[in-house]
């Protein structure tokens, strides 16, 4: 028998790549968060987790024990809300920025989909911008977006990313010539940081590709034709920061957040919310 609260600390570890943010997450301390992999550990007699002075990394065991955890985890979830009669019910209109298609999002409402059956979920996929609009106009539920950090009181953080420049490896900018840029049509967070930051720092600049999505983006900087801006802890394997390389400005931080309609009814809510804040969903995949 695996310990479900060994698993929950193990994959909390699998999933934010550190010791200490695991504990931050579960609310314990880091050398309990040791202790659960070491115990976990020992009952497989395999190594899980491979770890050295640059962080932690998953051993290919480990990588197993990751998809079993998930599943043990679900199940006992399930299990629990049918013999405790609590089976959430409802209708859930969720709208989420396009960038966290590329982190745990898609996998935490996939698991939500299968533990609350009974719940409809309806996704929607934009800019934070239109996002935002749409959950204070009670067209949406629930939505999960960036805003510039500590832009507002509103709604529950759950995590906090710093924005960078992101590029093609090899790219190189020609002195004095406009800056290239890859950016969001408008309205969008990251395009109007380019812009200011640019403008502030007496740069010129050019929009090379105009896109309405992530995938846009990111095909766009892989053909190697500008820079954009991108939140650090997202930027594919890839693709690089090249803030520093190209002397480019310093560009502000982003909260995630989930921002509520505080008019319909909260049982749906609280709940994608509790299974989004659980898991750490801001990390690339």
């Amino acid at each position: 028998m695996l310990d479900p609260v060994l698993l929950r600390t193990f994959l909390a570890v699998a999933e934010s790549g550190s010791f200490t943010l695991a504990g931050q997450r579960l609310g314990i301390s880091q050398p309990t968060v040791s202790q659960h992999v070491r115990r976990l550990e020992t009952a497989v007699a395999r190594t899980l987790v491979a770890r050295d002075t640059r962080g932690v990394a998953l051993t290919d065991n480990g990588d197993a024990m990751a998809g079993f955890a998930r599943t043990i985890l679900a199940a006992h979830a399930t299990a629990d809300a049918y013999f405790s009669g609590a089976a959430t019910r409802g209708r859930l209109r969720f709208g989420a920025a396009d960038d966290l298609a590329i982190t745990q999002l898609p996998r935490i409402l996939r698991d939500f989909r299968r533990l609350h059956p009974q719940v409809n979920l309806e996704l929607t996929v934009n800019q934070s911008a239109p996002l935002l609009r749409r959950v204070h106009a009670g067209q949406l539920d629930l939505v999960f977006i960036k805003q510039t950090a500590g832009e507002s009181a509103e709604g529950t953080r759950v995590a906090t990313d710093q924005m960078v420049w992101m590029a093609q490896d090899g790219i190189a900018l020609e002195p004095g010539e406009p800056v290239p840029l890859i950016a969001y049509q408008a309205p969008s967070i990251s395009r109007q940081m380019a812009i200011d930051a640019l403008e502030a720092a007496g740069r010129t600049w050019r929009i090379t590709c105009n896109t309405r999505d992530v995938n846009g983006v990111l095909a766009a900087v892989r053909a190697g034709i500008g820079v954009a801006v991108f939140p650090h802890s997202l930027i594919p394997a890839d693709l690089v920061k090249v803030s520093q390389r190209l002397s480019l400005p310093d560009l502000p931080a982003v909260d995630y957040v989930l921002i509520a309609n505080p008019t319909v009814q909260r049982e749906p809510i609280d709940a994608l919310t509790n299974a989004i804040t659980s898991r750490g969903v801001v990390r690339a995949v």
